[in-house]
């Protein structure tokens, strides 16, 4: 898959909603790079929802602009809309996903609506790249991903990804000129915290919000992408469809062959 950027039809979804500001901002990026930019995503925010497609209710999605439309269902929903029904007649060269307020880095993968919207195009071949950007307690800038953003996409697309592969972008709570560089990283796997809040309604009933941060790393991999972050790089991960592990399928082919 190597993408002529000649005005590719472009595809943009998120987990935030169609309101976010970012999908707006990707709007933004997108439009540098083409004119035949469409925007399918779910009306309302699906943080966490994953890839999880809507199966027992219907799908229902409405136009609210020029190639603008929101779907009442998840961002894999809205994906495979905009890809199967919306576009249908002539499907998207190329899908962005984000910029999710809040990384995607380590285990968030498995969760993220983001990574699962670009998980959706990539299933229907179509190259996507997932952007998402760090959030802190002074709250999000969109500056770093809007002046980068192109950039990335731009060097990204010549690039042959194998079947079955998304790139996944993240970006620190930096402003530009700050930024140290962009580092190709595997993902990591950091320590599930407490991060249940356990309290009681005013009718007495007890409650949990999920909540909190991943912060302890599981295990001390120093090229991990989000040790890459809190360093102040951009980072770039391939992540691939195909999540068998190889060497534990020959251990259990030999095993079967023993018992023969």
């Amino acid at each position: 898959m190597a993408l002529n950027l000649q005005n590719p039809r472009i595809l943009i979804s998120n987990d935030d909603g169609i309101e976010a500001d970012g999908i707006k901002v990707l709007e933004r990026i997108a439009r540098t790079i083409s004119d035949d930019v469409w925007v399918v995503a779910p009306e309302r925010e699906n943080s966490g929802a994953g890839h999880s497609l809507s199966l027992h209710s219907p799908l229902r999605f409405r136009q609210v602009g020029p190639s603008h439309w929101s779907v009442a269902g998840t961002p894999t929903d809205a994906v495979l809309v905009g890809v199967m029904e919306i576009m249908k007649d002539k499907k998207p060269d190329l899908m962005l996903s984000g910029v999710n307020r809040g990384n995607n880095l380590a285990e968030d993968v498995t969760y993220s609506g983001t990574i699962a919207a670009a998980m959706e195009a990539t299933l229907l071949e179509i190259p996507a790249i997932a952007f998402s950007n760090t959030v802190t307690e002074e709250g999000v800038d969109w500056r770093t991903p809007e002046h980068f953003s192109a950039d990335i996409i731009r060097s990204l697309t010549p690039i042959s990804w194998p079947a079955g592969t998304l790139m996944n972008v993240n970006f620190p709570a930096l402003p530009p000129e700050e930024i140290r560089g962009i580092r190709p990283c595997p993902h990591g796997r950091r320590k599930l915290d407490d991060n249940l809040h356990r309290r009681v309604d005013p009718h007495g009933r007890p409650y949990i919000w999920i909540g909190g941060q991943r912060t302890e790393p599981f295990s001390d991999q120093p090229s991990a992408d989000y040790r890459q972050i809190a360093e102040g790089y951009i980072t770039v991960t391939p992540l691939h469809l195909d999540m068998t592990h190889y060497q534990v399928l020959e251990e259990l082919h030999a095993l079967v062959e023993m018992k023969r």
